[in-house]
């Protein structure tokens, strides 16, 4: 077992900084003994269970992984199978997990090693929201595809109305690049994209990457 980056048992509190003001060690400590465990690591079979619940749970789900039908464990089982748990030269998808549950996906694709560039996705489940907790991801992910794969450009985009998804790259230091017209289509509407970009040498963000699983 590999682990690229944080430190194994970490929780998802440690891993950002710790909050400002008067008695700031002994809340970032409670928070660290509150918070589930956030790990990134490879899809199994077995986390079906927990796609379909996150499935049900988000509404917007369905959209975001391209109108596929998940309601079923057979269904989850072979979306895992085909999709999430085997990489590729250009292509890796991690689970994001809180104490063993997966609860969303972080991932790279279109990795061109010739020119150094690949495509970073992510979502998490209603239920997981609201915690920074795909921020965090995306800040793994990055670092992993600079390290691991030697890429030198990351790009991601998301719907201009989509502000949630917008705060997260800004937040894992992807720089605005500009807006695609009408570039994605859900349904008889059509949507445009704003990209954002990272690069190997642009400053880190100031967030701690979570442990992040390769095996």
């Amino acid at each position: 077992m590999r682990v690229r980056a944080g430190k194994a048992g970490a929780t998802w509190a440690g891993c950002l900084p710790t909050p400002a003001g008067s008695g700031r060690a002994r809340k970032a400590k409670q928070m660290a003994q509150a918070a589930p465990a956030a790990v990134l690591r490879p899809w199994r079979i077995d986390d079906a269970v927990d796609l379909q619940r996150a499935f049900v749970v988000s509404g917007d789900l369905a959209a975001q992984l391209g109108a596929v039908e998940l309601s079923t464990l057979a269904r989850c089982q072979s979306f895992i199978a085909d999709n999430l748990a085997t990489g590729t030269v250009s292509r890796q998808n991690f689970a994001i997990t809180l104490d063993g549950i997966a609860v969303g996906n972080v991932g790279v694709g279109s990795m061109e090693h010739r020119h150094g560039t690949g495509w970073v996705y992510y979502w998490v489940s209603a239920e997981a929201r609201g915690r920074g907790l795909a921020t965090l991801a995306l800040v793994s992910i990055s670092d992993w595809a600079f390290t691991e794969q030697g890429l030198h450009r990351l790009e991601l985009g998301h719907r201009t109305n989509n502000p949630a998804s917008c705060r997260v790259a800004t937040k894992a230091g992807f720089a605005t690049e500009g807006i695609e017209r009408q570039k994605l289509k859900y349904g008889t509407e059509r949507f445009d994209v704003e990209t954002h970009a990272r690069l190997r040498t642009d400053a880190p963000p100031q967030l701690r990457p979570l442990p992040t699983y390769t095996t």
